[in-house]
């Protein structure tokens, strides 16, 4: 064998064992997926979402679908085979663990972090809802319940929610239209929409749900874009008074934005 044959054999043996290796150290990165889409309108496990106390409820007919990502847990490593093969898949992607569990990997810490914000993001629902119709929270009481679900990215849809219960369109009508929409962001009291994490998986988890349309904080829509389902229309949102005017317009044949 000649030495430049030696050489190569040395360094592809050399490059096979560092990639064995590799195969089998723990990487600081999480595989998450399309999770839930529930139905803010609707009932989870038996109860409905959005109660009403001290205003009339109105019966809806469309869905307002919330939508959530889920995620390797935070004691469990990804290894670069299954890093390689979420790059290549339209319904996984790889993010930083750090990102997905800020508060590090503590099950019963990340769990008992994400019920806060979720409890965060509920009552800022509430608030932004009430302020919306000028209703007073001392008059008008609403209980949510999808306990399940952690973050604060339900946010939006749960306020639109509330405000479809109460009020519909302000016209008699469904603030859906009927339709099946679903979306994502924050929400604050003032009716501020804010930018979340995951939303290329969370417009697959919308499209297994049969949306049609997704809101989108507005800063997200090159992300949202990535892998949209073919027959989904991206529907940029920055306040809440000015999502609501969207959906009126989409109900009415208006001009409606996209992304």
């Amino acid at each position: 064998m000649s030495s430049r044959a030696r050489t190569l054999a040395v360094c592809s043996a050399l490059v096979i064992a560092l990639l064995a290796v590799a195969a089998f150290v723990p990487l600081p990165f999480s595989i998450a997926y399309p999770g839930p889409a529930a139905n803010v309108l609707g009932e989870h496990k038996g109860e409905p979402v959005i109660t009403v106390h001290g205003a009339k409820a109105r019966k809806t007919s469309g869905e307002l679908r919330m939508t959530a990502i889920v995620a390797t847990g935070p004691q469990v490593s990804a290894h670069l085979p299954e890093v390689l093969k979420a790059w290549f898949r339209r319904d996984e992607a790889v993010m930083p663990r750090d990102t997905v569990y800020p508060v590090g990997d503590n099950t019963e810490e990340v769990a008992k972090h994400n019920a806060a914000q979720m409890k965060e993001s509920q009552d800022a629902a509430v608030g932004a809802a009430l302020r919306y119709l000028h209703r007073s929270p001392k008059d008008v009481r609403v209980d949510l319940k999808l306990a399940d679900v952690g973050g604060p990215s339900a946010g939006l849809l749960f306020t639109l929610g509330i405000i479809d219960t109460i009020d519909g369109d302000g016209a008699g009508h469904d603030l859906t239209g009927g339709r099946s929409i679903a979306g994502t962001g924050t929400i604050t009291t003032d009716g501020k929409v804010g930018p979340v994490g995951g939303v290329a998986l969370k417009t697959q988890a919308a499209h297994r749900e049969g949306a049609k349309y997704f809101l989108v904080p507005k800063d997200e829509c090159s992300d949202a874009r990535a892998n949209l389902p073919d027959d989904m229309r991206l529907i940029p949102v920055t306040t809440l008074s000015g999502t609501v005017d969207t959906l009126k317009a989409l109900n009415s044949g208006g001009k409606v934005p996209g992304c």
